[in-house]
């Protein structure tokens, strides 16, 4: 017999959820059924599965040794996939766990802004994915987990480590991430209800001054992955769209404008595509009528900050806070 305490890091998830992250090799029909045999119990009674888990509740499973490492998948990851041989984590499949080794390994430049029991914000560079796609690419989601794995000592913690907030890939800024199921929540919650502000830093093209709020109606061609933004709705599913901009300096010589931007809604591509509806896309972004100059490779688009509101509870120490994080160009406008 296996026993299991849960502890606020995991509490909140729902009993199904964890014990499949848990047990990453059962199948859910082989789950329920051990609970419907009580072979996996929740506090010494039988449970359905959809219960929520709190604080020190107690799981108990009835396996034998081999069905129980069976279960958690307790094999080795090889030499030859990450450069050495290191015990699988319990609750990461070994494809996930090698990714995350080498992305921890081969991705520079991660500056960890802040860090907590269950959060971590980091500063990505330009050139990382936020998460993976199908070209199969190492990024930062990778990374996460690679820094969270190489950091604990605690092999039967079930990790949770996981970007919550995505960004462009050539977008370099702030990124928000769980390492804890109840930080990934909290941060969920916050991005679904807009809690948070989230300040960019943008260059423009041509002489914008003042400040202003721009609206409109978001569309998105997935094929061509290009987001448009009209002053009417095209579409009766077109989502309205927000965005504040003030700016703070001009470059005459170069006719570039620099603009503190707050994303009030936020959609994808959102400040590129309402920035160039109204003639000032960004600086180096082509795909969005902006031009190519010397030394800039991408869109100059940079998550600068996030402002959180008054918070109580779990994240109070975030309550009002700011939290900033510096792009390499934006030290050539003081």
């Amino acid at each position: 017999m296996k026993e299991i305490s849960i502890g606020t890091k995991d509490a909140g998830q729902r009993l199904d959820k964890y014990l499949r992250k848990y047990l990453p090799e059962a199948g859910s029909g082989f789950l329920y059924k051990m609970l419907r045999k009580k072979n996996i119990t929740l506090n010494g009674k039988k449970a359905e599965g959809n219960e929520l888990l709190q604080d020190h509740d107690v799981i108990r499973i009835f396996f034998s040794d081999e069905t129980f490492a069976k279960m958690r998948g307790k094999n080795t990851v090889t030499a030859a996939d990450t450069g050495n041989t290191e015990s699988k984590v319990p609750g990461v499949s070994d494809e996930r766990y090698c990714k995350a080794e080498q992305a921890y390994q081969k991705i520079k430049g991660i500056e960890i802004v802040y860090e907590d029991e269950h959060l971590l914000f980091v500063n990505k560079p330009v050139g990382i994915l936020s998460q993976g796609d199908d070209s199969g690419r190492l990024s930062l989601n990778d990374w996460i987990l690679g820094y969270c794995l190489q950091k604990n000592d605690d092999e039967e913690q079930s990790l949770q480590a996981a970007v919550c907030n995505r960004l462009d890939r050539n977008t370099s800024g702030l990124v928000l991430c769980g390492k804890t199921y109840a930080g990934s929540r909290f941060l969920s919650d916050q991005i679904r209800s807009h809690g948070f502000r989230k300040i960019y830093r943008a260059v423009l093209e041509g002489h914008l001054s003042g400040e202003g709020l721009l609206k409109g109606y978001w569309s998105k061609d997935e094929k061509a992955n290009l987001v448009r933004i009209t002053a009417s709705q095209m579409c009766a599913k077109d989502p309205e769209v927000q965005t504040a901009y003030r700016v703070l300096s001009y470059n005459g010589e170069e006719d570039l404008t620099l603009a503190e931007v707050e994303l009030i809604t936020g959609k994808s591509h959102q400040i590129r595509a309402h920035m160039a509806s109204i003639g000032h896309p960004l600086a180096g972004d082509v795909k969005y009528g902006g031009h190519t100059r010397k030394g800039i490779r991408s869109q100059l688009l940079h998550a600068y900050a996030v402002r959180f509101p008054k918070l109580e509870g779990t994240f109070a120490a975030l309550s009002e806070k700011e939290f900033c994080c510096e792009a390499a160009w934006l030290k050539e406008w003081g």
